[in-house]
């Protein structure tokens, strides 16, 4: 198994908090996000872990076992990101990470053990976090919506109410190579479609409504998403 972190972006709404740092090397209790990232991806059992960069990347180098470089990275989004990790991803059960979150090992490990093609991570009690970032948890949240056998059904566009809110999307997968091949077709085309600039749960969309099926996972570990200097 192989982790991924997803890092090419620039961080934009940290404000001055960024310094001109990739997000993921921001601190939290002293330590860089991505040291959190990394020490939840090896204990989930990922022999190596690459990082997709873009934005100040030199500062990137050297950190994990390889990187990846998006050279499109300001006009691009991680959807489009995630195609630069294709010979890993089709060779290799992949965890993928976000870099502007942290969780606990025991979720990433959740996350491993499905034997699902494609799977995520979600929160069921977002809106205790969410209700602590935000005055209104609406404001940022988006729909998440799962059979009853877990299957996810619907995300990524704006809810009219917490009843289409079954959870929070976490911004950690996991894919087995069949899996990702099936999703690279539909990546692939919903970036002509649509544009390089993508957002990630759009293509999830897409691939559901084309068939495929993504096992949703319930986590109660803690985890936190540094999306502004405010979370910071």
């Amino acid at each position: 198994m192989k982790g991924i972190i997803l890092a090419a972006g620039r961080g934009s709404r940290m404000g001055n908090a960024r310094k001109n740092k990739p997000k993921c090397l921001l601190k939290i209790n002293g330590r860089p996000i991505i040291d959190y990232q990394m020490e939840a991806l090896r204990n989930a059992g990922a022999k190596k872990i690459g990082i997709i960069t873009g934005y100040q990347s030199s500062q990137l180098i050297g950190i994990a076992d390889a990187t990846f470089f998006n050279d499109e990275w300001a006009q691009t989004n991680m959807a489009y990101s995630l195609t630069f990790a294709s010979d890993w991803l089709s060779s290799d059960e992949c965890l993928v990470s976000y870099s502007d979150i942290f969780y606990e090992s025991k979720i990433a490990s959740n996350l491993a053990e499905s034997p699902s093609q494609v799977a995520i991570a979600y929160d069921p009690l977002w809106e205790n976090l969410w209700s602590q970032r935000f005055a209104d948890p609406l404001d940022d949240a988006e729909t998440f919506q799962i059979s009853q056998d877990n299957f996810l059904l619907e995300i990524g566009d704006k809810p009219k109410g917490l009843d289409e809110i079954h959870g929070q999307y976490m911004g950690l997968w996991k894919f087995k190579p069949e899996g990702w091949q099936i999703f690279e077709k539909i990546l692939k085309k919903s970036i002509f479609v649509r544009s390089k600039n993508v957002h990630l749960t759009k293509v999830l969309q897409d691939a559901i409504d084309q068939g495929l099926k993504v096992k949703a996972l319930p986590n109660l570990g803690s985890w936190g998403e540094v999306d502004s200097s405010n979370d910071l």
